[in-house]
Order: C-alpha cells, then sequence, then structure tokens
C-alpha cells in the first residue's frame, strides 16, 4: 500500500459528510471530482455491527485512507490542546505520510534496548509493513476494533500511541511475518523484547486473524501452534497452551468472532467455537461449542449466546448463569458434604458407646 499524500489537508469529518474526493491538478489547483456516495461499508470495517467484513483493499484503490486521515486530523487537535505534546505527536504521527510507517516509529521507540536500536528497529517494521498487503489490512482492522470494542479507547491517535494491546498485537504480526521468510532468529528476539516491553508472549509462529482486541494485553501467552480467528476479543492474562511437553499440533483454536475473558487458561489442542464466551477465570479442557457459554474450572457449558458475535458486543456477564450454575452445584455439593458429616459422626458415636460398654466390663 503507497503512503498517502498529506500535501493538502482536509479536515476529515468534512471529507465525510461532503462525500467528495480530491485530487491535485498539474498546475497545483485543487479539482473537485463529481460527488459520490462515500463507500463507509468499504472503507472502515463495519463489521463491529454484525455485517459483512469490509474490502480494506479499497482503500488503495480510493488512493486516501480514512483511518490515517483520522489519526493525524486527532494528532493536530492533540498538538493544539496540550503544546506540551506538540513534538512528541510531530515526531509519532505528523512527520510520517503514513499509518506504516507512523506505527513503525512507535513500536521501533518502544521496542528498543541498547542492542536492538531504534533506527534499526525501525527500519525492519516499516520495510515488513510496506510490503506486506496482509499486515496493512491487519493494522487497520485492530485499531477499529479497539475503538468499537474498547470503552477506554478515546481516538484513532491513542491506540496508535499509548495502548499496548494494540502495539504488542503488531509487533507480533511483523514477528510473524519474519518467521515466514525464514528469518526465525530475529523473530525470536522480537518476541523476547515484546514480551518483556509489553507483558505479552506471542510465539511468532502463532496465527492469528484480522481485527483481534488484545485489551490491555498484560500476560496474554499464546503458544506456537494456536491459531485465534478473525474478529476475536481476548482480554487480559488469556493463556493459550500446551498440556506438557508434547510435540507438533498441540495448542487451541479460537473460532471466529469468539471473546474469552479475564484470566481465561485453555490448554491442548482443543477448539473454541465460533462465537463461543468463555467467562473470566475458567479453565478449559475440552472442546467449546459455537455459540455456547461456559464457564468454571473446569469449565462447563452454563448456556448459549443470545448476541451471535460476544466479541463485538463485549458482553461478557456470565454472573447470573454461572453463579445459578454453581449454586445449584454447591447446593448439591452441601447435602453431600452434610450427609458424609453426619454419617462420619454417627460412626464416631457407635465407636464411643462400644468403648464405654467394654470399658466397663474391663
Amino acid at each position: 500500500m503507497g503512503c498517502v499524500s498529506d500535501k493538502r489537508w482536509e479536515s476529515f469529518p468534512e471529507m465525510l459528510s461532503a462525500g467528495l474526493s480530491l485530487e491535485e491538478t498539474e498546475d497545483g489547483e485543487q479539482a473537485t471530482l463529481e460527488s459520490v456516495q462515500f463507500p463507509y461499508e468499504k472503507v472502515f470495517p463495519v463489521y463491529a455491527m454484525s455485517l459483512s467484513k469490509p474490502d480494506t483493499d479499497s482503500v488503495v484503490n480510493l488512493g486516501h485512507d480514512p483511518i490515517w486521515d483520522a489519526v493525524r486530523e486527532e494528532a493536530k487537535l492533540e498538538a493544539e490542546k496540550e503544546p506540551i505534546l506538540s513534538s512528541f505527536l510531530y515526531a509519532s504521527i505528523l512527520a510520517h505520510d503514513c499509518l506504516e510507517k507512523a506505527l513503525a516509529f512507535v513500536l521501533a521507540n518502544r521496542l528498543q534496548n541498547p542492542t536492538l536500536l531504534a533506527t534499526q528497529l525501525m527500519d525492519i517494521f516499516s520495510h515488513v509493513m510496506m510490503n506486506d498487503r496482509d499486515i496493512q489490512r491487519s493494522i487497520r482492522l485492530d485499531v477499529q476494533a479497539f475503538i468499537d470494542r474498547d470503552p477506554a479507547c478515546l481516538s484513532y491517535s491513542s491506540a496508535l500511541l499509548y495502548l499496548k494491546g494494540y502495539h504488542s498485537l503488531q509487533s507480533y504480526r511483523v514477528a510473524h511475518a519474519l518467521w515466514n521468510q525464514g528469518r526465525k532468529l530475529l523473530a525470536l528476539a522480537l518476541q523476547s523484547r515484546i514480551s518483556e516491553v509489553f507483558g505479552v508472549d506471542i510465539h511468532p509462529a502463532a496465527k492469528i486473524g484480522d481485527g483481534i482486541l488484545l485489551d490491555h494485553g498484560t500476560g496474554v501467552v499464546i503458544g506456537e501452534t494456536a491459531i485465534v480467528g478473525n474478529r476475536v476479543s481476548l482480554m487480559h492474562g488469556v493463556t493459550l497452551g500446551g498440556t506438557g511437553k508434547e510435540t507438533g499440533d498441540r495448542h487451541p483454536k479460537v473460532g471466529d468472532l469468539a471473546l474469552l475473558g479475564a484470566c481465561v487458561t485453555v490448554l491442548g489442542n482443543i477448539k473454541i467455537g465460533e462465537g463461543a464466551m468463555v467467562a473470566a477465570g475458567s479453565l478449559v479442557l475440552k472442546h467449546v461449542p459455537p455459540h455456547s457459554m461456559v464457564a468454571g474450572t473446569p469449565a462447563q457449558v452454563i448456556g448459549s449466546m443470545d448476541e451471535q458475535d460476544p466479541s463485538l458486543t463485549m458482553n461478557h456477564d456470565a454472573t447470573k448463569e454461572f453463579f445459578k450454575h454453581v449454586a445449584v452445584g454447591s447446593r448439591d455439593g452441601q447435602s453431600k458434604y452434610n450427609w458424609m458429616m453426619n454419617t462420619r459422626m454417627a460412626g464416631i458415636e457407635v465407636h464411643c458407646q462400644v468403648a464405654v460398654q467394654l470399658g466397663d466390663r474391663l
């Protein structure tokens, strides 16, 4: 994807409302093309409304990038409101001519250390992202996922600059590309550095789809043969791990539109079905049916999802159903416990009576 020219800055909201496309003429004057309906369904990821997946390649064909335009507009406004951040915003966003280069700059400066210099990392990130159309699509679908599903995400620019869940995910994508190119040592070096800086450990061989929300990111672990589908939401502390020292295909497979709550642990080569929701703190050791709700340790099916796409609605309040399920189990368990205790006390009483009788005889 080529970088978008910024010779003439147009207000992003005005561009959307007007539905106009502008281009530069040979003599430098601006020519207005015929008014057309702005193709929201193509350039914006409307999958957040459970519609069809967008064709993000249309950004290339249209010659402009609305998400990048929004990032720059927000950065300019923020620089006016917070002059102390103007140099930071200029270096991170306004000095660049496309989203890929700005993201490369941000990631390089976050991941640098005395032996992995920021200039070297920026060259690596820029080269990979500027030549990989899949990554170019993913970084845009991912940032839109944060905007749509994370209420703490204030803007496109804040996701680009500050959210480590987004940073760790895009850094993984570069490491994954390097792994597939056979540059495995460099990919593993990036994995190690990502884990140190962001607290997120994703093996570069793992396969992760588009439109992913890695909320907070802290403590997320994804193993080598794990597969995560499209439009999945993962909360902090999620582990997609193996069960021991086995080799080969040994990690979980998460279907599209699934939602995994905070501190969920999924172990082994098992499947989380499409549109399933796993409640926070659950330990999953067996397959989860599509569009089901599971909870507990080990996790059990406690119901079905009313919403088709829990990862998009982010409604993972399983409290009522979960505690209703737990209450029934606890009542049954308490009954068994009381029966066992009563039986045990009765046995002790009988034993004591026998001992007293024997004592009397002696």
